[in-house]
């Protein structure tokens, strides 16, 4: 029986196998399909390509869970039905909005509808650290309403970022890391949230591979909405639940997103918009109107969601070899697959 503290790197390393053979399959379909992302004067690919890309990340990490579940265990955590149904939901509403292109406003309130369900199957923060005295204890219209600012908004915030190859998989797959080594080391420890970060972690490395530039497929709106969504989730059951001296730490992981819906909305606020109207001025987006390449823009910003992941290490006080190997092996990965795709496209 494979015991919990090995199913971390079996987890991971299932989900990658798992979408190596995907992924090839769900571009296949899509093509024959027709459903493709096709130019337009927001997109900077010049041709067709599949954006069901969220179907193969949420099946690896559905089948890579059960998987596990029914070789050893059936695991237990506080929330963990919540965030499977609600991400399988939430990634059911992308596929959706992939296909038949939803109301913006309509897309914000099922978003709402399936994080109050969640909310109320226990994925809340409920408490929040006070370095300056006691913890501060929510009441329960406090608790909803900042679970559900929080739970939304990196949902959306991850979304915003899919707009360049390889950028949100590789933040995804910095964070995914981060969250599950410091869920693990933070007390009360959370091993099924991190069980599910490094699932989710394998399954977007599998998706880089095809996704770097030149891209062949797509995350879309349903692999973004699902891993941002579970990365909200995760960094709530894990680290944030309980109100320790780390709860902050997933703003710092989650840096790259977080900046990135707050310097667009604000913007376009100002601008007298909404603040929900895609356009193409997001950070990647500046990067690349600099002169930059779309790999050196996702190097820069993986560079920095890598460097904040490592930071929130540091500071949860895990500096162990292990969990730095963890970390920063994951980030050599994905920075040489970076370099890799460059050196073949300019050769």
């Amino acid at each position: 029986m494979i015991r919990l503290t090995e199913a971390y790197i079996i987890g991971a390393i299932i989900a990658y196998l798992l979408g190596i053979f995907i992924v090839p399959l769900v571009i296949y379909f899509s093509k024959k399909a027709g459903l493709v992302d096709t130019p337009n004067e927001r997109k900077i690919h010049s041709e067709p390509i599949s954006r069901l890309g969220g179907i193969s990340i949420w099946l690896c990490v559905m089948l890579t869970f059960l998987f596990l579940v029914l070789l050893s265990y059936y695991p237990k955590g506080v929330g963990l039905s919540g965030i499977v149904v609600g991400g399988s939901l939430m990634f059911l509403l992308g596929l959706v909005d992939d296909i038949y292109n939803l109301n913006a406003k309509f897309k914000l309130f099922i978003q709402i509808a399936i994080a109050t369900m969640v909310i109320l199957l226990g994925v809340r923060m409920e408490v929040l650290y006070n370095p300056f005295g006691p913890e501060i204890q929510l009441s329960n219209a406090v608790s909803y309403i900042i679970s559900l600012f929080w739970i939304v908004g990196i949902s959306n915030a991850t979304n915003f970022i899919d707009g360049v190859d390889g950028l949100a998989g590789s933040v995804i797959a910095i964070a995914c890391a981060a969250i599950g080594i410091i869920s693990l080391v933070v007390i009360p420890s959370s091993p099924i949230s991190a069980l599910v970060a490094f699932i989710l972690m394998g399954a977007m490395l599998a998706f880089l591979t095809f996704n770097y530039n030149p891209a062949k497929i797509f995350m879309g709106d349903s692999g973004a909405l699902f891993a941002g969504f579970m990365l909200a989730t995760l960094s709530i059951s894990g680290v944030m639940k309980d109100g320790s001296s780390f709860m902050y730490l997933p703003l710092l992981i989650l840096i790259v997103p977080i900046l990135d819906v707050a310097y667009s909305s604000i913007r376009r606020i100002m601008k007298g918009s909404s603040p929900f109207v895609a356009d193409s001025e997001h950070l990647h987006h500046k990067l690349l109107h600099s002169g930059h390449s779309q790999n050196q823009a996702v190097l820069i910003l993986s560079s920095v969601a890598m460097t904040a992941a490592i930071l929130a290490i540091a500071i949860a006080g895990s500096l162990s070899k292990y969990y730095l190997f963890a970390i920063v092996l994951v980030g050599i990965l994905i920075l040489l697959s970076i370099v890799s795709k460059s050196i073949k496209k300019n050769s």
